[in-house]
C-alpha cells in the first residue's frame, strides 16, 4: 500500500533475493509466494517508490503488509531551444476546434439545463510550508511544537506541507434557468476554530474568495482577486494559442486532447490542457488549468486547477470534480502557504423542480449544520479524511486550551488590528492614541471598549482625548445592545446604539463617528486651519439580513461650532461680536443599502469589504426639523450611490462609483454638501486629492468616480519593464453640481457669507463646469506602492489650489 493514502498499489514487484521465485501485486495491492524453507528476504519494488527490503522468519506462513514511501528525485535542468514557426489562426486545425467550443458553450456550460440538483461537497485546506522545527525551538513557541507536526506529503510531490486549517461543507443546490434563479442549502458545515482572537468566518470567505469556484465557461475567470481570459472565452483565439497533441477515446466517446498557451506569457492568461469531445457537443471534458510564472501576479508562486465533467442522463457534460492547488509567499524562494479546495458533486439530476424549492434566501443554512455528529460526516463524505486532516481537527482544539497561545494571540491583536484585550475590555485602537493638527497641537487619546466576555447582548466604546494648543478635551461615549446575542461587529448587525460625541474635525470631512484622528492623517500638504468642533448625539437602530440587505433608522442632534481660521457671519468685515457662535440642527433619517452576495473579512476594529463583481447599492434621505433639539432648520436631503467592479478582460478592471445628492430648503453653508477634501500625502479613493477643504458647496450634485487598473497590460510588453512587474492605472473623478439662488450670499443677502483666507473667498459654488482632475499612476511598486500624477483640469484659478501632485498609497494585492 501506498504510505501516505494507503491505497493499494498493483503491480509490485516482489522477488525472493538470491532466487527466482517472485510475482507481482495484483489490482487490490495483495500477493502470496511460496518460497524455499531457506528464504532470508524479500524485496519489494515499484517504480516512483522507495524499494522495502524485509527478513523473513522461520515461520511456514506469514502474512505481510508492505507500506512503500514516493520518491522523488531532483533531474537537473535541460534547456532546449527550438526556432518555433510562425503560428497562425488561418487554416488551423486546433483554432477551428476551439471556435467550435465557443460556438457551443451554450449548450455545455452550467447555464444549458433548463433545470438541475445536485449534492456538492467543499474541502478548504491550508498548509504552511517552512523551516518549523527551528521556529519551535523558541523558548515562547516551544509549547506549541504539535501544531508544526502535523505534515502531509500527498499534495506536493517532495513537500511535506504542515497542516493548519480545514473547512468541510456539505450542501443541497438547486439551479432554474428561467426566471434564472439558485438556491443552496448547507446541510453540514465544518472546520477548525483558533479562538476569538483569529475571524474564523472571514478566513474562510477570503479562502474562498481567492479560490474561488472557476467556471471553465464563463469568458472572464476570477483567481486571486485578478480577471483572467478563459481558454475559450469569445475572445480567446486573439490571445491564446492552441496545438493539437493526441486523440484518445474514453468510454466509447472521441476526445482530443488541446494544448494551449498565452501569445504573451506575461498576460494575465492561462495555459494548460483542455480535453474536448467530439461527439457533437464538443464539450470540456477534463481542463487542466496553470499560470506561466512569468504572468503579472504577486505572491502566487504555483498554481492549478484540474477538473472533470461527467455525462448527465441527456448525454451534456456538467462538473463532477474540481481540485485547486496554489502556492502563495512573499518572495519566491521563501517560506509560504499552500491552498487547496476540492470540490465533488453527486447525486446529479435535471429534472423539473418545483418553485417552492426557490423560496427564501439564496443561501440558507439548516438548523444544525454545524453541529453534525462524526457519524453523519463518516456517512456522508465523498471520501474519508486522511490521518493529517483529522489532526488539524484535533489541533485546533488543543491550541485553544494553550495558555501560551492566548497570551501570544492578544499581543498578536494589539500589532496586526490596533486594540489589545484587558479581560472584559479591549484598549485601542492604537493609531488614535497619537496625533496633532493645527488646532490642537498635539493630541493625546485613550481609548477601548467592551467585548463578548463582558455580554453578547451590551456593547460599550469611548474615548477621552486632550489638545495641547486649544487646551480642550474631547471625548466620545456610545452604548449599544444586540438583538442577535452577538458582537455588534459581526455580520449580520442587528442592535440598537446611543452615543454622544464632542470633538474636532474639518468640514466635509468623512462621518466624524469614523474617528479620522490619527497618526498618519496628521500629515497634511498646505496649511489646514479651517476646522469645527461638533457635539453630536445620535439614536441608531441597525438590521442587516442574510441577502445583504440593511437599513439603518436614526435621529441626530449637531451642534457645529466653528474653530481655527473658520467663522460664521453675515456681514462682511464682522467684529467678534457679529460671529454667529454655532449652528444647531434636529434630524431622522433612513439609510438603506443593498450588496448582493457581499464578502468581507471581520476583525476587532472593522469589516473589510471584499470587492466583487455586484454592484453595491445605498441610498439614504435625511428630514432636518426645526424645533427638533433645538434645531434652527427644516431641510429634506437624498443621497443614492451606486459602486461596480466591471471587468474588462484582458484590459484589466474599473472600479465606478455613481453618486448624487439633493438638500432641498434654505440652509446656511455649514448645513450644505461640503465636497470632500484629501490634504493628506496618500491618494483618496473617495475624496477630491487636489480640491481644498471646504473649497466647494452644492444643494443638488452628480459624481463619477473611476479607478481603472490595467493590471500590467501593457508593461508587460516592454522589455525592460516586464520584469519589474509593475502595472498601470488611470483614474478621473469628474463633480457637476451646483448651488440654487436662496443658498448663495451672492444673489441671497441674508445668508450666511462664505469663509475666506486672507480676506479672499475661499469657497464656491459649481457653476456650469463640471470639477475634474484626472491622473495616471504606477501601481504594484515592490508588490504594494502606489504612485499617482494628478492634475486638476477646472477651476485653477481659486487662491491657494494645487493644479499638479504626486501622491502615494499602498495595497497588497495579487
Amino acid at each position: 500500500m501506498d504510505s501516505a493514502t494507503h491505497s493499494p498499489l498493483p503491480n509490485v514487484s516482489i522477488i525472493i533475493k538470491n532466487s527466482r521465485i517472485g510475482g507481482l501485486s495484483d489490482a487490490d495491492g495483495k500477493f502470496s509466494l511460496v518460497a524455499a524453507k531457506n528464504a532470508q528476504i524479500i524485496i519489494f519494488s515499484f517504480t516512483g517508490y522507495q524499494s522495502v527490503t524485509r527478513n523473513l522468519s522461520s515461520n511456514p506462513t506469514q502474512e505481510l503488509t508492505i507500506f512503500l514511501s514516493k520518491s522523488y528525485t531532483e533531474l537537473e535542468d535541460v534547456i532546449v531551444n527550438a526556432k518555433r514557426g510562425k503560428y497562425h489562426n488561418k487554416n488551423n486545425p486546433a483554432v477551428d476546434l476551439i471556435r467550435l467550443v465557443i460556438a457551443n458553450k451554450s449548450k455545455n456550460g452550467p447555464g444549458a439545463f433548463n433545470y438541475s440538483s445536485y449534492d456538492k461537497y467543499e474541502k478548504t485546506r491550508l498548509f504552511t510550508d517552512g523551516p518549523w522545527a527551528n521556529i519551535t525551538q523558541n523558548f515562547i513557541l516551544k509549547k506549541l511544537h504539535f501544531f508544526f507536526e502535523n505534515t502531509d506529503t500527498t499534495i506536493v510531490p517532495g513537500k511535506s506541507l504542515n497542516s493548519v486549517y480545514l473547512q468541510e461543507i456539505l450542501s443541497r443546490n438547486y439551479y432554474r434557468k428561467e426566471p434564472e434563479k439558485f438556491k443552496k442549502i448547507i446541510i453540514a458545515k465544518k472546520s477548525v476554530d483558533y479562538g476569538k482572537y483569529i475571524d474564523m468566518k472571514g478566513i474562510s470567505g477570503a479562502l474562498l474568495f481567492l479560490y474561488n469556484d472557476i467556471d471553465i465557461y464563463d469568458n472572464t475567470i476570477s483567481a486571486f482577486t485578478l480577471q483572467f481570459t478563459s481558454p475559450i472565452s469569445n475572445i480567446a483565439p486573439s490571445l491564446y494559442m492552441y496545438f493539437i497533441r493526441d486523440t484518445i477515446i474514453e468510454n466509447g466517446t472521441k476526445i482530443v486532447k488541446l494544448y494551449f498557451t498565452p501569445r504573451n506569457p506575461e498576460d494575465l492568461l492561462f495555459r494548460g490542457t483542455l480535453f474536448i469531445t467530439l461527439d457533437g457537443n464538443y464539450a470540456v471534458a477534463r481542463a487542466e488549468l496553470g499560470v506561466s510564472k512569468h504572468a503579472n501576479l504577486n505572491y502566487v508562486r504555483n498554481f492549478l486547477v484540474k477538473q472533470d465533467f461527467k455525462k448527465d442522463s441527456g448525454q451534456r457534460y456538467y462538473l463532477a470534480e474540481s481540485d485547486i492547488v496554489a502556492f502563495l509567499s512573499p518572495f519566491p524562494k521563501s517560506a509560504g502557504f499552500f491552498g487547496e479546495r476540492k470540490i465533488s458533486i453527486f447525486h446529479f439530476a435535471d429534472s423539473t423542480l418545483a418553485d417552492s424549492l426557490f423560496q427564501g434566501p439564496t443561501l440558507d443554512s439548516l438548523q444544525f449544520s454545524t453541529h453534525q455528529s462524526d457519524q453523519f460526516w463518516s456517512a456522508n463524505r465523498p471520501d474519508s479524511l486522511s490521518e493529517s486532516e483529522i489532526t488539524t481537527y484535533v489541533n485546533a482544539d488543543s491550541l485553544l486550551k494553550l495558555r501560551t497561545y492566548n497570551r501570544l494571540m492578544d499581543w498578536a491583536s494589539l500589532y496586526f488590528v490596533g486594540y489589545k484585550s484587558a479581560g472584559k475590555f479591549d484598549i485601542g485602537p492604537l493609531r488614535t492614541f497619537y496625533s496633532f493638527n493645527t488646532v490642537e497641537g498635539q493630541r493625546l487619546q485613550f481609548g477601548g471598549r467592551t467585548n463578548e466576555e463582558f455580554s453578547t447582548r451590551f456593547f460599550a466604546d469611548g474615548y477621552l482625548g486632550y489638545g495641547f494648543k486649544d487646551e480642550r478635551f474631547k471625548y466620545k461615549l456610545s452604548g449599544s445592545y444586540s438583538f442577535n446575542n452577538h458582537s455588534i461587529y459581526k455580520f449580520p448587525f442587528n442592535y440598537i446604539q446611543a452615543s454622544y460625541l464632542h470633538d474636532i474635525k474639518n468640514p466635509g470631512q468623512e462621518d466624524i463617528f469614523s474617528n479620522g484622528n490619527s497618526f498618519l492623517t496628521s500629515f497634511s500638504r498646505g496649511y489646514n486651519s479651517n476646522w469645527l468642533y461638533s457635539d453630536i448625539f445620535r439614536f441608531s437602530y441597525v438590521h442587516e439580513y442574510e441577502s445583504h440587505l440593511s437599513y439603518i433608522l436614526s435621529t441626530k442632534y449637531w451642534r457645529q461650532q466653528p474653530a481655527g481660521t473658520l467663522y460664521y457671519v453675515n456681514e462682511p468685515y464682522p467684529t467678534k461680536l457679529d460671529t454667529i457662535p454655532q449652528i444647531t440642527t434636529g434630524e431622522i433619517s433612513l439609510s438603506i443599502r443593498w450588496a448582493p452576495k457581499e464578502q468581507f473579512f471581520e476583525n476587532k476594529a472593522a469589516r473589510r469589504n471584499i470587492i466583487n463583481t455586484y454592484p453595491v447599492f445605498t441610498f439614504q434621505y435625511s428630514k432636518g426639523i426645526k424645533g427638533l433639539y433645538g434645531g434652527e432648520y427644516n431641510y429634506d436631503a437624498l443621497h443614492f450611490e451606486l459602486f461596480k467592479r466591471v471587468s474588462i478582460s484582458p484590459l484589466g478592471f474599473s472600479d465606478v462609483r455613481l453618486s448624487a445628492s439633493y438638500l432641498a430648503g434654505t440652509l446656511p453653508f455649514p448645513l450644505l454638501i461640503i465636497h470632500p477634501a484629501n490634504k493628506s500625502y496618500f491618494y483618496s479613493y473617495y475624496s477630491y486629492n487636489l480640491m481644498n477643504v471646504e473649497e466647494f458647496v452644492s444643494d443638488h450634485y452628480a459624481g463619477l468616480n473611476i479607478d481603472h487598473y490595467f493590471n500590467g497590460f501593457f508593461f508587460n510588453k516592454v522589455p525592460l519593464l516586464k520584469k519589474l512587474r509593475l502595472r498601470e492605472v488611470i483614474a478621473a473623478k469628474i463633480l457637476y453640481g451646483g448651488l440654487r439662488n436662496e443658498n448663495n450670499p451672492d444673489y441671497n443677502p441674508d445668508q450666511m457669507l462664505f469663509p475666506t483666507t486672507n480676506g479672499v473667498t475661499s469657497t464656491f459654488s459649481l457653476n456650469r463646469v463640471p470639477y475634474v482632475e484626472a491622473s495616471v499612476g504606477i501601481y504594484n511598486i515592490f508588490s504594494f506602492l502606489r504612485i499617482d500624477l494628478i492634475k486638476r483640469f477646472t477651476y485653477t484659478g481659486n487662491p491657494n489650489i494645487s493644479t499638479l501632485s504626486l501622491l502615494f498609497s499602498s495595497n497588497f494585492n495579487f
